[in-house]
């Protein structure tokens, strides 16, 4: 199941009380996993960590602020020092439970508002790339393409997958639709097929207004709250050989 054509890393952010896990899961080669800041806890990473296991899929943290009423979604004024210290205790924590399964942690990938805030304020996305440098040197850190956090941890020399989203909608310089703008969240599976398309066959993304700007990315994600999530995976198998 795994020896698929398409040509990036299908990843998925799992481990968030959804009951679609074990349907997702074996159609992905990646998956991020919350560890605690927007969700999550030590039995819904190790049900998460056993599934990935059982279905050979490389499993990474979903860090996040500390901001459970949210779901992650919105911007915290964090102090750096505090900020780095509340993300190296959810990924330490996450990579701990790896071991314990046997599993290797292949990735870092932060959630919600942190991942939008890091891809543009080079203040928060050096505190995921020191934290990268200094304690994780063999995990990947999943960045938004074309980004500023891409950009800055290329230079510091740690291990990247830039990434694009399937089934997210993009402004003109590649930040994401707000979530409460419509259009924000694609739930069409043929819109995302074709979304997809030009991704992967023109290496390019069609924005919100209708601009194409050239990407380059190494891994592709789906959301799993997506109400369309398995319907877009199977898309990808009929439209890309799989």
């Amino acid at each position: 199941m795994k020896s698929r054509p398409f040509p990036l890393d299908i990843n998925c952010d799992l481990g968030e009380g959804l009951p679609n896990d074990g349907l997702l899961m074996p159609m992905l080669d990646s998956t991020s996993i919350a560890c605690g800041g927007h969700t999550g806890d030590e039995k819904s990473i190790v049900d998460a960590l056993q599934l990935a296991k059982k279905f050979g899929v490389k499993v990474g943290a979903h860090p996040s602020y500390p901001d459970r009423e949210n779901f992650g979604r919105k911007h915290m004024n964090i102090d750096h020092k505090l900020l780095r210290t509340i993300i190296f205790k959810q990924i330490q924590f996450f990579e701990k439970l790896c071991q314990r399964q046997g599993l290797a942690m292949h990735h870092v990938k932060p959630h919600g508002a942190l991942y939008n805030f890091a891809a543009i304020n080079d203040l928060t996305a050096y505190v995921l790339i020191y934290l990268m440098e200094e304690y994780f040197p063999d995990a990947f850190l999943y960045c938004p393409a074309e980004s500023l956090m891409a950009a800055m941890a290329i230079e510091s020399g740690i291990k990247i997958k830039r990434e694009v989203f399937a089934d997210r909608s993009y402004n003109d310089d590649l930040t994401l639709v707000d979530r409460s703008k419509p259009k924000a969240l694609l739930t069409d599976p043929q819109e995302v097929i074709e979304h997809i398309g030009w991704m992967v066959n023109e290496k390019k993304i069609k924005t919100i207004t209708g601009n194409f700007i050239p990407i380059e990315a190494e891994t592709i994600c789906i959301h799993g709250d997506n109400p369309a999530a398995l319907k877009i995976l199977n898309g990808i198998r009929a439209n890309f050989g799989q």
